[in-house]
């Protein structure tokens, strides 16, 4: 059960574990941005990556495994913005590691890669003639 608890310096909200979740469930398909967990069971590597891919969120995803084979296969078939393995999910280095989603996660393009500030450019297609043709005299100043 998740309670508000007030400290001496303000509100916060504790954190939640949730087990027995199905890969339909609420859950397990939105973006939860809070001190939850949801714990689902699967019956093999490749059903955990099934799972994992329904979502229709991916910005992060985390993988701890001492198989070659599946730190391979997630690599490929792990359909996040951001792939951890063996390690934290949390941490990018701006400037160094981009940082972005995909699906209906993050922005897209990585946050501190070299496209990043792309996104803040308002694109324009301006098209011309440029034979000229009918065009009077420059003025003089």
């Amino acid at each position: 059960m998740v309670e508000m608890a007030a400290a001496m310096e303000g509100f916060y909200v504790g954190p939640a574990i949730f087990a027995g979740i199905e890969p339909h469930h609420r859950l397990a398909q939105e973006e939860i941005f809070g001190p939850v967990l949801s714990v689902m069971k699967a019956r093999d590597f490749d059903e955990a990556l099934e799972m994992a891919n329904q979502s229709s969120y991916a910005l992060t995803g985390g993988l701890f495994s001492r198989s070659p084979a599946h730190v391979e296969t997630a690599r490929r078939e792990f359909r996040v913005g951001n792939l951890y393995v063996n390690r934290g999910i949390t941490g990018a280095v701006v400037g160094r590691q981009p940082f972005g989603g995909s699906k209906l996660s993050g922005i897209g393009s990585k946050a501190g890669g070299p496209d990043y500030l792309l996104q803040f450019l308002e694109p324009r297609t301006i098209t011309e003639n440029t034979l000229r043709h009918g065009f009077a005299p420059p003025e003089d100043s």
